[in-house]
């Protein structure tokens, strides 16, 4: 194991941190907070020595990166990330207990939106900002932000590859061009020009400015911290409207905006998973408007919380326009399909990906196949493009973990003594970062009755969902610290 080049690019990781919070300090200044602007100082300030120390203790280290460093490097990042980002929620008070402002920071970071905060409108703006943007940060990915503006060092191939794979959602990853830096570059541009454009139509809607500043974060992070009680129920028909279109919008892989932009547009409209996408969004906002009928006054606001709902699951934000804990039960079974489902691969959604299930389907099709001519050679085939087999075992292994971690998770937090459908929920929610989820957790409810005990499992949760589980599980074996 390189250490040193593990500890000097988290050290690099944590400055990231470090500079990004220093918009919350001038919010607080403007504000006239000044315990706050202290708790955000101090808390600049332990990052700050933790990230120089890492940087002296490793100097001069050696380039050589290998797959197992790049994912054990993410997973420590993530966590270090999240453990460091939670001092600005403790100090300032605004969540006195530390596992529960860990769990608030993992869950901004890795765009969940479960908060244990039962008022949030009482906080301070400094806090809500801060706790916005982490979305924003861990949307994309805090790494891939640092590949953008920085060279990784040493030889681009092999380590920041390694890097982006780990942290990149989706059955696999690739280069939009030959240079890893530029690719990452690309992607930041595509995340930062959607988030200004979704900016402008909230603040053409009448949202102030720092409501459409922290809204467009937690849409385009697909997180769903709000900054009101109610979370957007309380806004205009006009601003659910422009989330429920750019939640769906941020749910698509950005390499099919990439290929808008060089004039491919023909590639985007045969991308399968696409399809396979938008096909499950329409199937499922038409299946719950029509069990929704006389819940509500007319058949145009149906739609519109139907739209609303299946977007802000289907692409793990979060948000909430209504309750749908108190919606019939196919309504339910719908959301927590697409709570396990998730959007596309290659966006900034959770889930399981839309990717993965179709390789899942198509690699299930195949074996029924082989089992008619078992000696045919048959490839599965995704855009017409024939799909490696690394990449189907690769999908296998992840739903294999995938089944159960869930499982385990869900065990151990059951002895809370909640019920099934919270616990399950609960799990689901966390796993594949949505937020919400039903019963104790719903929409109108929080996470703060879990144990500590089990708001840690669901941290572990958290971030094994959002960096695609192996990251996360490496960390806990022994053969990842060995010697070589």
């Amino acid at each position: 194991m390189n250490y040193k080049m593990m500890g000097k690019f988290m050290g690099r990781i944590l400055t990231v941190e470090a500079v990004f919070m220093l918009p919350a300090v001038l919010i607080g200044l403007w504000d006239r907070e000044y315990a706050v602007v202290g708790a955000f100082l101090l808390s600049i300030a332990i990052i700050a020595a933790v990230s120089g120390l890492l940087s002296f203790l490793c100097r001069g280290a050696k380039t050589i990166f290998y797959a197992k460093e790049g994912l054990a490097c993410v997973g420590l990042s993530w966590v270090a990330i999240g453990l460091l980002g939670c001092l600005p929620f403790f100090f300032s008070g605004a969540i006195p207990n530390f596992v529960d402002a860990f769990f608030e920071s993992v869950s901004g970071f890795t765009t969940t939106g479960a908060s244990i905060m039962p008022f949030v409108e009482g906080v301070s703006r400094a806090v809500l900002y801060w706790r916005s943007f982490t979305h924003w940060l861990g949307g994309m990915g805090v790494l891939v932000f640092l590949l953008a503006i920085s060279s990784a060092g040493g030889k681009e191939s092999g380590f920041t590859m390694h890097l982006l794979r780990a942290e990149s959602p989706g059955p696999s990853v690739g280069k939009l061009v030959p240079k890893m830096k530029k690719t990452a570059g690309i992607l930041y541009l595509i995340y930062i020009a959607l988030t200004v454009l979704d900016l402008i139509f909230l603040l053409c809607g009448g949202m102030g400015w720092f409501e459409a500043i922290c809204t467009a974060f937690g849409t385009a992070g697909t997180g769903g911290f709000g900054v009101k009680n109610d979370s957007i129920a309380g806004y205009s028909s006009y601003i659910q409207t422009v989330c429920t279109v750019f939640m769906l919008l941020f749910g698509i892989n950005f390499t099919c905006y990439y290929l808008i932009l060089i004039r491919q547009v023909k590639s985007v409209f045969k991308d399968e998973e696409l399809r396979m996408y938008l096909g499950i969004v329409a199937a499922s906002i038409l299946l719950i408007t029509w069990n929704l009928r006389g819940y509500y006054d007319t058949f145009g606001e149906t739609l519109k919380h139907a739209a609303f709902q299946v977007a802000t699951i289907v692409s793990t934000t979060g948000f909430a326009s209504a309750d749908f804990d108190v919606w019939p039960g196919l309504s339910k079974a719908v959301l927590f399909f697409l709570m396990m489902m998730g959007a596309c691969a290659g966006s900034t959604a959770g889930g399981f990906k839309c990717g993965r299930a179709l390789l899942v389907i198509k690699s299930t099709m195949r074996s029924v196949r082989q089992v008619v001519h078992p000696n045919k050679v048959q490839a599965v085939r995704v855009n017409n493009h024939p799909v490696d087999e690394k990449v189907l075992q690769n999908t296998n292994a992840y739903l294999a973990a995938y089944i159960m971690l869930f499982a385990l998770s869900f065990l151990l937090i059951s002895a809370d003594g909640f019920s099934l459908t919270t616990n399950l929920s609960a799990v689901a929610a966390c796993f594949n970062n949505i937020g919400p989820g039903f019963e104790m957790v719903g929409p109108a409810c929080n996470y703060a009755n879990f144990s500590m005990f089990s708001k840690l499992i669901l941290i572990i949760d958290m971030l094994a969902g959002r960096l695609e589980i192996f990251p996360i599980l490496i960390l806990f074996s022994s053969a990842t610290w060995r010697h070589r």
